[in-house]
């Protein structure tokens, strides 16, 4: 990995250590701060909040700030929010930490991505993002796994403590080499939401939740897949459940590579195998041989999508300002992930049992994959279009249209041996003999 990139990745690990962490000591904080599991997990649900409902604001208040600036400010806010978690004498303190926290999750997952996509070559954007996004998988096989473990013999405040020291050092290591120049970010709150306009960035952000309420539906329920579906002893689900984060990491790592040598192809057969292998558990999971080489193989699906769909907004968004754009396709793995375990929860209560739950997660994946699809068939017949029209020379010359402005069409057709009109200027003078100097 570039050096370039490897202070982004220790953001990124830090921060989803950050907010993956407090799911395994819940009991912990339940029990030394004297309330209820319940109200222990509000601490997920505030948080899970703060980014989608907080998250693109800051982003779009902090757009004219330079990029290495809005780090360095964003980590040192995000360190003292785990300090102040680390410290909290009870409960209130401890959730006013959690949506401090989330306030700075969205926007530094998107710069952080953003910066990545912007240090690379042309063409492999995809692959510096899956480096950076590496650090979201090894927040899930090893960050929560040791905070877990501090826990245990440390007491849940130490969870804390290792994540504020761990984004200190991402802070230090930002200040002294600075990923990116600093210089002031073009544009601002208008060119964000202009990018918001482009409708393949909106449907990238729809392609997200609907997959990722295809992952969690089934995913939430993975211990009791595992276990009462599979057969599996207690003892080994944190073995196995190491296996699929081990898939994720090898499955991000070759999204990557594969949008950068074909985008929305590889983004549609990613998808479609993630519904195809979803399916197959569903007829399958009793089998656990099977089983596990499924949940490895949807672990590793799972993180492939994702350089694919953050690739889709940067290439899309061309040169103009995609940071609010990647936060709230950020938002919308949140919003995917509470909609999928929700759901799943839904189909549990009515007593469909855990197969009809993993089918309806296939189902959602084959949604998102149609949904793709057609954004595929709409890129190739207009690269087609694109294409006949460079090489027919009677053919119409086109005007490309900026998103959002005004469509001053070229007439169709002119009189024989006559030249086309020249498209008119509305500030020039409305005169027939018009010239430029």
């Amino acid at each position: 990995m570039p050096f370039a990139l490897f202070p982004l990745m220790l953001c990124v690990f830090s921060v989803g250590s950050a907010e993956l962490v407090v799911a395994g000591v819940l009991p912990a904080i339940a029990g030394d701060l004297d309330v209820s599991l319940s109200d222990a997990g509000l601490l997920v649900t505030a948080y899970a909040l703060g980014v989608v409902v907080l998250g693109p604001l800051v982003t779009l208040a902090s757009s004219r700030v330079p990029r290495t600036p809005l780090l360095l400010g964003l980590m040192g806010l995000f360190t003292a929010s785990n300090v102040l978690a680390a410290l909290a004498p009870g409960y209130a303190v401890l959730m006013a930490a959690r949506v401090l926290s989330a306030i700075t999750h969205c926007t530094l997952f998107a710069v952080c991505i953003v910066v990545a996509g912007s240090l690379a070559e042309k063409g492999k954007e995809a692959t510096a993002v899956s480096r950076v996004a590496v650090g979201l998988n090894l927040a899930t096989v090893l960050g929560v796994p040791l905070g877990v473990l501090l826990e245990e013999h440390l007491g849940w405040r130490s969870a804390f403590w290792s994540i504020a020291g761990l984004s200190l050092l991402a802070l230090a290591l930002v200040a002294w080499r600075p990923p990116v120049a600093p210089v002031p970010v073009a544009g601002g709150a208008v060119d964000e939401l202009r990018v918001l306009r482009n409708p393949q960035v909106q449907i990238a952000i729809l392609i997200t939740a609907l997959a990722m309420a295809g992952v969690f539906t089934a995913y939430t329920f993975v211990n009791p897949i595992l276990t009462s579906l599979g057969g599996f002893d207690d003892s080994t689900v944190s073995w196995l459940l190491l296996l699929v984060g081990c898939g994720s990491l090898i499955g991000n790592l070759i999204g990557g590579k594969l949008a950068d040598r074909a985008l929305m192809p590889s983004l549609v057969g990613v998808l479609a195998v993630l519904g195809a292998d979803l399916a197959l558990m569903a007829l399958g999971g009793r089998t656990p041989w099977l089983l596990l080489v499924l949940l490895v193989v949807f672990g590793a699906a799972y993180f492939a999508v994702m350089p694919g769909l953050q690739a889709r907004i940067l290439t899309a968004a061309g040169g103009g300002a995609p940071t609010l754009a990647i936060a709230i396709n950020i938002g919308a793995f949140n919003i995917g992930i509470a909609f999928g375990a929700w759901f799943g929860g839904q189909l549990l209560g009515l007593d469909l049992g855990l197969r009809a739950v993993i089918a309806a997660s296939a189902l959602l994946s084959w949604l998102a994959t149609a949904v793709a699809a057609r954004e595929l068939t709409k890129d190739r017949r207009a690269a087609g279009a694109s294409t006949a029209s460079a090489t027919d020379p009677t053919a119409t010359p086109h005007r490309a249209v900026p998103v959002g402005a005004p469509n001053r069409a070229v007439p169709a057709t002119t009189p024989q041996g006559a030249v086309p009109p020249a498209t008119p200027n509305p500030s020039a003078p409305a005169t027939a003999d018009a010239t430029t100097d």
